[in-house]
């Protein structure tokens, strides 16, 4: 198990270890696999000298379920997993689905609907005063008021109804370690108000500079034109170099303020997340009910770049992971691969090499990496447009029989997009 960060006490006390940096909370499995974003987020922290413990699907009837480490020296992370909870219980016609592909053996029912707000909840009846930070795409889809389908409501940020004190938001790599760095500098969260890509609570507009007021909650979930406006004016501040702060009144309660996005990794940063030592697969108490079957659909498959230019109206991406094209390295994407042909499970091939969208692999246009993104154009526009841009997966030469093999697996990907 000493591959795998700890997931009980003893566990932890194995490792000479008598209290936790983080105690991370998830809605997911325990899934040591980059495409897990609590395995990256906490491996990352890891690299970093800060000790984290995990805490996949606690009981959320049970407060003790969350009381595995004790109280954690700097704070709780908390994410609801890599799908939003009720897009991962519920059909588009609201009906119950009959599998949880992150919960071991496909099993429903393993975690509530919005555990980040659930979660963040339990914590707070036990540890009144520690921090808590909320990340994940349900928490950063819902990070300012929004349409709920299923309720057929607008509801409040997911910070006020959880009772956390930040969300990290988009890809979080670079503001949990400045969170991170902030806490371990004795910095009280209250004062955690200036890190890119965090939104946090507020009594008055004080600490926020010059931001853009967005219509308030009760006008928002009043008026659908208001509404309108207000999401178009978020959709406009999704660039790190452009953006401004946004602030949403909640009344006599306050202000959510949003702080612009962070700024994309570089492509070393990039390659440092992925050659983090995950150990690509599920915790070995999953192993009686036959693992985690969202694994299995990723197993063999690589990523390779994060973000889309197209801007389509229709599409959520550009609120949680940007509109600039970030990349890792072929050597990087190469040194994955070699790694994935010696697992006794790989059968030759890879499945696909790609992003969340598709194989884009260049922004579309260099000044977006300095400067930020243009207004948004339609995707064939976005596309189309710069001239030279090329999105061809091309390898360097090899000469090693193993790099030579993994390249043959990735053959299908190497044509131009």
């Amino acid at each position: 198990m000493q591959n795998f960060l700890p997931v009980t006490k003893q566990e932890m006390q194995q490792r000479g270890w008598d209290q936790v940096d983080f105690v991370y909370l998830t809605g997911d499995a325990y899934v040591d696999h980059p495409s897990f974003g609590s395995a990256i987020i906490s491996r990352l922290l890891e690299s970093r000298g800060y000790r984290v413990g995990i805490i996949p699907q606690p009981d959320w009837r049970h407060k003790e379920s969350i009381q595995t480490f004790g109280e954690p020296r700097l704070g709780f992370l908390v994410t609801a997993g890599n799908m939003d909870s009720m897009v991962n219980h519920y059909t588009v016609s609201r009906k119950h689905r009959q599998k949880d592909s992150y919960s071991p053996g496909g099993e429903m029912g393993l975690r509530p609907d919005m555990p980040t707000v659930v979660y963040s909840n339990l914590i707070r009846q036990t540890y009144k005063h520690t921090p808590i930070i909320l990340g994940g795409i349900e928490a950063s889809l819902r990070r300012l008021a929004h349409y709920d389908y299923w309720d057929n409501r607008v509801r409040r940020s997911v910070l006020m109804d959880s009772g956390a004190d930040l969300i990290s938001y988009g890809m979080g790599e670079h503001s949990i370690l400045q969170i991170a760095e902030a806490l371990q500098s004795g910095l009280p969260v209250e004062e955690i108000t200036y890190i890119p890509g965090t939104v946090y609570k507020c009594k008055d507009l004080s600490r926020a500079f010059e931001p853009i007021v967005l219509p308030s909650y009760e006008e928002v979930s009043s008026n659908k034109h208001t509404y309108a406006d207000s999401f178009a004016v978020q959709y406009r501040n999704t660039d790190p170099f452009t953006a401004k702060p946004l602030a949403e009144s909640y009344g006599t309660r306050g202000y959510i303020i949003q702080n612009p996005p962070a700024h994309p990794l570089s492509q070393q940063e990039m390659d440092d997340v992925y050659d983090l030592p995950y150990t690509d697969t599920w915790h070995p108490m999953y192993n009686a009910k036959g693992g985690i079957p969202a694994l299995k659909e990723i197993k063999f498959s690589l990523t390779s770049n994060r973000g889309c230019f197209g801007g389509c109206n229709f599409c959520a991406l550009t609120f949680h992971q940007g509109r600039i094209l970030q990349t890792r390295s072929h050597e990087s994407i190469l040194k994955e691969a070699i790694k994935m042909t010696k697992d006794p499970d790989f059968k030759g091939y890879i499945h696909d090499v790609g992003g969340p969208t598709a194989d884009f692999r260049q922004p579309s246009c260099q000044k977006q990496l300095t400067k930020g993104v243009c207004k948004p154009v339609s995707f064939s526009e976005a596309m189309w447009k710069p001239s030279g841009r090329s999105h061809r997966l091309c390898f360097p030469s090899s000469k090693t029989a193993q790099s030579t093999r993994c390249q043959k697996s990735l053959y299908p990907f190497w044509c131009t997009f």
